[in-house]
């Protein structure tokens, strides 16, 4: 893995302190919010390539494969019961 790249950052408070509040929100640091930012920006911009799907392709041809009105819900936190719905 390369070595991330070090540089001083002046922002204005009020700027800093949105970015901080919107870090909290999305469960990262000041550092990697401004980071997301600017990759999603510079890929928008079609600045970077877009990122590549790790994922291995999905085998649907399993017969073990459960019908969503066969699922059954437990009982949560609400205590409610129900049938599974896909979309």
């Amino acid at each position: 893995m390369p070595e991330n790249k070090r540089f001083l950052l002046r922002l204005d408070p009020r700027l800093f302190e949105a970015l901080r509040r919107w870090a909290d929100d999305d469960l990262r640091s000041i550092n990697g919010q401004i980071e997301y930012l600017l990759t999603d920006q510079a890929r928008r911009a079609g600045r970077l390539p877009k990122p590549t799907t790790r994922r291995p392709p999905q085998d649907n041809s399993s017969d073990d494969l459960i019908e969503p009105e066969e699922v059954e819900v437990r009982a949560g936190a609400s205590g409610r019961r129900g049938t599974a719905l896909s979309g």
